[in-house]
């Protein structure tokens, strides 16, 4: 048994190791993570209950306004990191299991393809792909042929082109499944076909990956599409050479030469789209 003057002072020490202990952990350094800022994502507003689709202005939250002017030109508009874009209520917008040409760069022509041809016969009935408005209706002699581009609640834009007769106008309220064309052979295009895209505020998005054609059914329920990897191209100007394109594109020219199928000695063509992401 410890004398009351040892146990004081075993008692003492017990304690300094406590404090120094205390003050050991008191200066130890702090590591503090950086809080990393999600993506902003933005979801439809006909995907929140209890709110009502307004057709008659659709896809408000994404687009900042309606016009009936430019097919792929949005100016004002900023485009969000992320979007989730709902296949509800979809239809196929023609009974074709047929793909003619698929979505996608084409080196031998130079350009890009941003939708899917799908085989169909000079007065077969095109469909709206969802509800929606028509926003433009028009014919270009070199490209589209007749043509409409439908604004749709879920954010989507559908392009239908070639055709040969449209049956809607524009600012028509149009619902999934309604007619509101023929496919016809019309403008640049070698075979009556329905030439489809899907885009989102002009960025185009291969259309497979929502639409099964040839087992015409939805390729998802929700398709989510991401700023970041989205495909971006760029068309040749006068005095453009792969390196000056690769410096204002921020990339390389060895990528730029993968991307396209070319070598760094391919001649540039003025009107030319590459691919640059």
């Amino acid at each position: 048994m410890y004398s009351r003057a040892v146990q004081r002072i075993l008692m003492f020490a017990v304690a300094l190791l406590s404090w120094g202990a205390v003050m050991a952990q008191d200066v130890m350094p702090v590591h503090v993570m950086n809080v990393q800022p999600m993506d902003q994502v933005l979801i439809p507003a006909h995907l929140n209950p209890g709110l009502a689709i307004d057709l008659d202005n659709p896809a408000s939250y994404l687009y900042p306004e309606w016009s009936n002017e430019y097919v792929h030109k949005f100016d004002n508009a900023v485009l969000p990191d992320t979007v989730v874009i709902s296949m509800k209520g979809y239809c196929m917008p023609t009974d074709s299991t047929r793909i003619t040409d698929k979505y996608g760069y084409r080196p031998r022509r130079g350009r890009a393809h941003l939708g899917l041809d799908v085989k169909v016969k000079i007065g077969d009935t095109i469909r709206a792909a969802f509800d929606g408005k028509v926003r433009i209706s028009r014919y270009e002699r070199r490209g589209y042929g007749h043509y409409l581009v439908i604004r749709h609640p879920n954010g989507l834009e559908t392009v239908y082109g070639h055709l040969s007769k449209k049956l809607v106008n524009e600012n028509d309220i149009v619902h999934a499944g309604d007619p509101i064309a023929l496919g016809g052979n019309t403008g640049r295009s070698t075979g009556s076909h329905l030439h489809f895209e899907t885009r989102i505020l002009g960025n185009a998005i291969n259309p497979a990956l929502m639409f099964d054609f040839p087992n015409q059914k939805a390729a998802t329920d929700y398709y989510v599409y991401q700023k970041n990897t989205r495909e971006v191209y760029y068309k040749v100007k006068s005095g453009d050479t792969l390196s000056k394109i690769a410096i204002k594109n921020e990339t390389s020219v060895a990528n730029l030469c993968k991307l396209n199928g070319i070598s760094k000695n391919t001649v540039l063509r003025i009107g030319q789209t590459l691919r640059v992401n």
